[in-house]
């Protein structure tokens, strides 16, 4: 059993990956879809192999209870689906909840088989893995430039290049959203390791290392992911302020300052590679982008419009879609009124791509669904304490005529939490991310992973991933056992 243990460890940050292909579907109800992904299916041996492990362990089970203030959130989460309005989706978002506890602990309680043979493996595969489906990325743009089917190239339906007028990929991941999500590990990872290596670390070669790290995000700017890529830079901007301070007074000051510029300037020369590749393929697509649109759009995109530096010929069609969608009501009042895409063709190019800069609906939608939802929290003081129970934000929303369907998320993990879980939820979750803080400050590689818990904590503002993103959880307790003094010898 723990030959078994050290597989499913070493294949953890590859199974990752494949978070949504490939998926075993069972069917759907009305609120939810009930579906089964390889990270779900690890989970699951992973809890059976601890279990086999520690079965005759009474100090494991003394050990949870020593522990207990980590179990307020899990327990509070659990005790919320008895008066969910969708409790089978409480009641299996609860499951894995505890299911990732279990493991969690599992890792923890098992750290002395994390030997130094286990510490190699994992990282090669983890950065083998990463650099493999950052290359698959890549492949599936290509794909979708000469007209692969979707069936063949997993791309989703809005990341095809009749969206942008470029591909953005999301790998084997759901969107692309997810995709540059699962890249925010590596991501950081390497970049504390490109620090660490620049002092004299002998664990990888610098060059192979920069590599990788040109890869990583380069790979993230091509997703297109506001969300993820906001996320790496707060980071980023964490980790070099905390490497620049720390060595502020030592000899080494210079050699700091040094590496942060180096870091930098690979995350400008990525950004600036993908921008000139995703320029490329917007002059090489079906589409009337040429190279010029395509870096226009890209810098007005992820400038959520505040760089707009495109052509007067976008700026007429934006205009020529705003006086479409304006109407005025018998009473003077002027309506907003969504057309069906078939209305604002006709007023295209039949080649041009649905955007010309600019998704204002994207962000303008998150909102929305987050004032909703706070709306729907403030309706009386029960669920203001205690939320509509977890798993039940959408079909609160869709009660309230808030929403379209039952199925509706809420785009903001915070939000939807408060409105599942209440107040109450929410001091409990501030209560648990302060414990973790207070135990990363104590190791000596804490820095790079309260910087990964921070990218996360950004993140989790753009998407909602309490029962689906399990690199959330997973990753940042793995790299705290693997960057403990004892496995480091």
């Amino acid at each position: 059993m723990k030959k078994l243990f050290r597989i499913l460890v070493c294949v953890l940050p590859a199974v990752l990956y494949f978070s949504y292909y490939p998926l075993i579907h069972f069917g759907e109800s009305e609120s939810m879809n009930f579906e089964i992904s390889l990270p779900l299916i690890w989970l699951v041996l992973f809890d059976l192999t601890v279990m086999m492990l520690i079965a005759r362990k009474r100090d494991f089970w003394r050990g949870i209870l020593k522990y207990w203030m980590w179990l307020l959130l899990p327990v509070w989460l659990s005790l919320t689906v008895i008066w969910s309005q969708n409790v089978v989706r409480g009641l299996l978002t609860a499951g894995i909840m505890w299911l990732l506890y279990f493991a969690v602990y599992g890792f923890y309680y098992l750290k002395d088989l994390f030997d130094a043979h286990l510490r190699k493996k994992f990282w090669k595969i983890f950065l083998v893995s990463t650099v493999v489906v950052c290359g698959w990325c890549l492949v599936q743009c290509v794909l979708d430039l000469v007209g692969v089917g979707r069936e063949y190239s997993l791309m989703c339906n809005g990341c095809t290049y009749t969206m942008f007028g470029f591909p953005h990929p999301n790998g084997f991941a759901i969107e692309p959203q997810f995709m540059g999500n699962l890249l925010l590990a590596p991501a950081i990872i390497i970049v504390w390791m490109l620090f660490k290596n620049y002092s004299g670390s002998d664990f990888l070669s610098f060059k192979l290392l920069l590599i990788c790290f040109l890869v990583v995000i380069s790979t993230l700017f091509l997703t297109f992911s506001r969300g993820a890529i906001y996320a790496f830079t707060v980071a980023l901007i964490f980790v070099s302020v905390f490497i620049i301070v720390k060595n502020k007074k030592k000899q080494t000051s210079k050699t700091a300052v040094r590496s942060v510029g180096i870091v930098w300037g690979l995350t400008i020369f990525s950004f600036l590679f993908s921008l000139n590749l995703q320029g490329i393929m917007a002059a090489v697509s079906p589409t009337n982008d040429t190279y010029v649109t395509g870096v226009t759009k890209v810098l007005n995109h992820l400038s959520l419009g505040i760089i707009d530096v495109r052509d007067k010929k976008s700026e007429e069609m934006q205009a020529l879609e705003s006086e479409i969608t304006e109407e005025e009501s018998d009473g003077g009042e002027i309506l907003i009124v969504e057309k069906p895409v078939e209305n604002l063709v006709e007023n295209r190019d039949e080649n041009a791509a649905v955007f010309d800069g600019y998704v204002a609906e994207s962000t303008e939608t998150r909102l929305r669904l987050s004032g909703v939802a706070i709306g729907v929290w403030q309706g009386d003081f029960t669920t203001m304490m205690f939320g509509v129970g977890l798993g039940g934000a959408g079909q609160a929303l869709y009660k309230a005529d808030l929403s379209p369907s039952p199925k509706e998320i809420v785009q903001n993990q915070y939000v939807s939490l408060l409105l599942e879980t209440g107040i109450l939820g929410i001091i409990l979750l501030i209560f648990t991310v302060g414990l973790i803080l207070r135990a990363l400050i104590k190791m000596e590689d804490g820095v790079m992973i309260i910087a990964l818990v921070i990218a996360y904590g950004v993140s989790l503002c753009f998407f909602a991933g309490l029962p689906n993103a399990l690199h959330v959880y997973l990753l940042p307790v793995t790299m705290v056992v693997l960057m403990t003094k004892k496995n480091r010898q």
